[in-house]
């Protein structure tokens, strides 16, 4: 019997501290949710003025595109020329996935007048530094296969990798998936310790 008792405790204990361990992840997405500027932590990334790099084209589904975006949970950074005319944006999202807070970005727009100049690397750059200051553990997006610009771009100019969550990764479907899930650890993930996440695909919990 107290076998068994000390067993029934130490599961008990193991499932109260997975909760705690999700309500705290929970809790900083939250917070970052509630943000009035994410970008107030850094008014020097309000203006951008350098050079250099080509954006992708994520192809365009109407209905699903206006529900996305015009979802509660969206957050949206917008780039505007000196006439305060908008010429690109970034949509993105604080969400849990495989019990990590994360930053998602959803969609990376540019128009063709101001591609090749840096402004893409630029915005991604500022996400990064969002989900840093807001404690996400990582950086996520998606990105087509057949984009190789897009692709080589976040691979090797800004270092993110395949993401354990991706097709590739889970062998679910291997090389018939179209798209890759590519991630980057933030400096607060790698200051904490925290490893990279199990391997499949996850749901969010914070919704």
């Amino acid at each position: 019997m107290g076998r068994k008792s000390n067993k029934a405790k130490e599961k008990k204990q193991a499932r109260l501290a997975e909760r705690a361990a999700m309500d705290a992840v929970c809790a900083k997405v939250d917070t970052a949710n509630k943000l009035d500027d994410p970008l107030a932590a850094f008014p020097i990334f309000k203006k951008y003025d350098r050079n250099g790099y080509e954006q992708s084209e994520w192809g365009w589904k109407e209905r699903e595109k206006r529900d996305e975006m015009n979802d509660e949970r969206a957050w949206y950074l917008l780039a505007r020329d000196t006439d305060s005319s908008p010429v690109a944006f970034s949509h993105f999202r604080f969400d849990v996935e495989c019990g990590e807070e994360v930053l998602y970005c959803y969609e990376v727009q540019l128009e063709s007048r101001v591609r090749r100049k840096g402004l893409g690397k630029f915005l991604i750059q500022i996400l990064q530094l969002i989900a840093n200051s807001t404690q996400m553990k990582k950086v996520m997006l998606t990105v087509f296969k057949h984009n190789h610009g897009a692709y080589q771009f976040f691979r090797e100019a800004l270092q993110f990798e395949i993401d354990d969550t991706s097709p590739s990764m889970s062998g679910c479907c291997g090389d018939d998936c179209t798209y890759e899930i590519l991630s980057r650890r933030t400096k607060h993930a790698e200051a904490s310790g925290h490893s990279h996440g199990g391997g499949g695909h996850c749901g969010g919990c914070c919704h």
